[in-house]
């Protein structure tokens, strides 16, 4: 999150789409009421009609998989009535950049696309430079290559008339919502976005996101209080695991995993680092060599050195132009291309699209590692539905784990906010933290590479791996410290600005992710978690002051929020150029004298009126600024209307582009896909019920818990069940083409049917909480063995939220 789940009191119109926030984290709804309670008006866009949309002042319904469509509307409400904050969007984004005059857009697809390889060369997504190479600009947004204009055209389409059609949305409801929302474009307004895995889940989920994100940015939305879009996290620690790197193409702190193409350490870097000519450009990924180098230290020690490109050899490389989500990973194994597998804290056999092709191709593997506290359906697969265990020759284990209530350490939410935790009660059994369980399988792999070798041999033979106490269990802290970065060497840290230097010893903490190095004088596991402890060694995710000078909800006493205590992102942007705050009543940050007063500052030179000295807001963009215009998506740098990959919908309303022609089509034979089908022509979604939790793993142990929601259902509204001869509580069956899904009628009101392009389109949706496993009488199955494997075409987060069923009387 761009802000704080306490930071929603302070907005004055609040947007929840792609969320069931009520239901689903309760603590944010809290403070979305608190500002309903103040007067703000709360907005729900979903398919269904939920207990959040119960608490909103509206809910407006619409088809799932047109939220493009629906923002894109919004967006050319804003431009045309100009409702867009000029000030900001001048200075603030890249509204008055000029594009490269070769590229276009035509029929669906921007220039450069390969059809061969759906892929777009992206060398006409450029912006035009001068000639000492800073970006050319028109202030007054009037040439038809600057980015406003252009993105005025790109979006003029978007009629009422055309999104109507496409979302199933009446005209009057649209109005309604782009008026509301529109009028935080005032100076002394703001607000605010709210999503959760009704966005991410589709082939454009990150698309979903930019199109907010263009919106928050003409309104001026962002950096201020009440503002940001935010992303409600299901799990204390969701926001750890991503900032911690369990994300595929990642290093901690969001680094860039190295591909095999760049052999050196000087490529890689190279690659990785941003260069701007603009003097006022902060461009701090400048700064990119520091953090790398800083953790390939907290990796090897003193084993590393510029005479060796401190190890760079030894990180694993990525295979040019591949990837390596669940689902790649999941069809490799389908190949017989991966033997081994370690499954932890998860229950991939029924969270997974297309489930049955992900337990066929467990049978593929020699070995199944599962860390958990529960089993479930992923290690058992072997006596899974239709499956013979006599057949199967995988050898599964199941190591015990902690709960999180039996272990110490750190936990991140959705704010950025790390706070430490300790340890309530003690694990059951020989049940032990899954960080230590991995700390000691390293070991006896290190021991084992000693001994015998093996391939890639040095980069485990001289890791750093001391992370165990006297007693044999994990060092939570010193952990904790290599995180946060240490001090290799004594070092002397000068400061120009306040004309003072500091020396630190060998050993200490850095204190700030501006001391980190890229001379190997560092050591940083993860550079955005550097000031987690100061240089005296104090856990800073341990404080509870509750003062909050502001009002506002910044509470800078209270744990740590990267980076570096600053508790809204981008804050000097809530400032005109010189610094005074556009909302003095929300005021979180203001130039006084020499400095910002207030929230930690996004750096602290002056406001970019001072042209010697003063830097744009937004510091870790190259240019300084936001990009309305965003060349790195896989897709485009305008976010367009495609339909999901099954639709029911034989062609996009929008152009001769059905789907989005940037993702990976899987193949294999049991990548069956059927849109616009007469067999499955009705639209469904998944959700999460409020007794279970995700796959249900952890809560369909609980007696009481399945007393309320016992069994797979599926909601189905009250026109289509009669048409169907369904009634409520019916035993029905839910299939797509790849497989069957056996359920629990629940006929309803929450569902209407829509109207798509002159024709009734109904949807209906299932929880994703169940599987075959338990309770032991169960005859349900995994909603995900309906779903496809597909996935946006940028991060590949699967599309559970739009394909196309049947249901039938069972």
């Amino acid at each position: 999150m761009t802000n704080h789940y306490c930071d929603l009191k302070n907005a004055d119109v609040i947007l929840i789409m792609g969320s069931n926030a009520a239901e689903h984290h309760p603590i944010a709804f809290k403070w979305i009421m608190r500002a309903k309670e103040k007067g703000a008006t709360v907005i729900h866009v979903d398919p269904r009609y939920t207990r959040t949309s119960a608490r909103c002042d509206f809910h407006v319904p619409l088809r799932s998989g047109t939220d493009i469509a629906f923002l894109g509307g919004m967006i050319k409400y804003i431009l045309e009535n100009n409702k867009y904050f000029k000030d900001y969007v001048v200075n603030y984004t890249n509204a008055s950049f000029l594009v490269n005059k070769d590229f276009s857009f035509n029929d669906g697809l921007f220039s450069g696309y390969d059809s061969q390889k759906r892929k777009y060369n992206k060398d006409t997504w450029t912006l035009d430079k001068d000639a000492n190479g800073i970006p050319k600009r028109d202030m007054t947004l009037s040439d038809p290559r600057c980015v406003f204009q252009m993105l005025k055209k790109h979006y003029s389409r978007y009629t009422l008339d055309k999104v109507s059609s496409i979302t199933g949305v009446s005209k009057d409801n649209l109005l309604k919502v782009y008026k509301a929302y529109s009028a935080t474009g005032a100076p002394d307004k703001a607000g605010t976005e709210c999503y959760a895995l009704g966005w991410t889940h589709h082939t454009v989920g990150v698309q979903n996101i930019r199109s907010m994100a263009i919106i928050q940015l003409l309104l001026g939305n962002m950096g201020i209080a009440g503002g940001g879009i935010n992303a409600l996290r299901g799990e204390p620690n969701v926001q750890g695991s991503t900032d911690h790197c369990i994300l595929y193409a990642n290093l901690p702190g969001y680094l860039k995993m190295p591909a095999a193409s760049l052999d050196t350490l000087e490529h890689y870097l190279k690659k990785c680092t941003p260069e701007s000519k603009d003097p006022q450009s902060a461009n701090y990924y400048s700064n990119y060599p520091k953090f790398f180098v800083s953790f390939l230290k907290s990796l090897w020690d003193d084993k590393v050195t510029k005479e060796n490109d401190f190890g760079y050899d030894w990180l694993p490389k990525i295979d040019d132009g591949k990837h390596y989500s669940t689902m790649h990973m999941f069809d490799a194994m389908y190949e017989g291309k991966i033997k081994g597998y370690f499954c932890v804290g998860a229950d991939t056999a029924v969270s997974t699209p297309n489930s049955n092709k992900v337990r066929k191709a467990m049978e593929n593997l020699d070995w199944l590692v599962g860390e958990n506290i529960f089993n479930n359906e992923t290690y058992e697969f072997w006596r899974g539905p239709g499956v013979d265990p006599a057949k199967i020759k995988t050898e599964c284990f199941l190591l015990p784990a902690s709960a999180s209530m039996e272990k110490e350490g750190s936990q991140s939410n959705s704010g950025r906010w790390v706070q430490w935790k300790y340890k309530a009660a003690e694990a059951p059994g020989d049940a032990i933290p899954v960080g230590e369980i991995e700390i000691k399988i390293m070991a006896e792999v290190k021991k084992l590479y000693q001994k015998e070798g093996g391939p890639n041999a040095s980069a485990i033979t001289n890791l750093k791996w001391d992370y165990l106490d006297s007693k044999g269990h994990m060092d939570v802290l010193k952990v904790s410290h290599q995180v946060n970065g240490l001090f290799t060497k004594d070092t002397v840290i000068e400061d120009k600005a306040k004309g003072t230097s500091t020396l630190f010893k060998k050993g200490q903490c850095v204190p700030t992710f501006g001391n980190l190095k890229d001379d190997g004088s560092t050591a940083c596991g993860n550079w955005i978690m550097a000031g987690s402890f100061d240089e005296k060694g104090f856990n800073k995710m341990t404080k509870r002051g509750k003062d909050d000078p502001t009002g506002l909800g910044l509470f800078p006493n209270w744990s740590f929020a990267w980076p570096v205590n600053r508790r809204i992102i981008y804050n000097r942007a809530s400032c005109d150029i010189y610094g005074k705050p556009y909302n003095p009543k929300r005021n979180i940050l203001e130039w006084v004298g020499d400095k910002w007063v207030g929230d930690v500052p996004d750096g602290p030179w002056p406001p970019q009126a001072d042209k010697a000295k003063g830097k744009y807001p937004f510091i870790m963009k190259q240019d300084g600024v936001a990009s309305l215009f965003g060349p790195a998506m896989a897709e485009g740098p305008f976010p367009e209307h495609y339909e999901p990959l099954e639709s029911p919908l034989a062609k996009n309303p929008m152009s001769g582009q059905l789907n989005n022609p940037a993702i990976e089509i899987f193949k294999g034979e049991m990548d069956k896909v059927a849109s616009a089908s007469e067999k499955f022509p009705y639209v469904c979604t998944t959700y999460s019920c409020t007794e279970h939790w995700c796959t249900g793993a952890l809560t369909r142990w609980q007696a009481w818990l399945l007393e309320m929601q016992p069994e797979l259902y599926v909601e189905i509204g009250d026109k289509l069940a009669k048409e169907k001869g369904i009634k409520n509580g019916d035993r029905v069956k839910v299939s797509s083409i790849r497989g069957e899904a056996p359920c629990v009628a629940m006929v309803t009101k929450r569902f209407k049917p829509f109207t798509v392009e002159g024709k009734t389109v109904h949807q209906v949706g299932m929880p994703f909480n169940y599987g075959w496993l338990f309770p032991k009488d169960s005859t349900s199955d995994s909603t995900n063995v309906l779903t496809p494997t597909v996935g946006d075409a940028n991060v590949f987060c699967p599309e559970y939220k739009a394909f196309m069923v049947n249901v039938e009387k069972a």
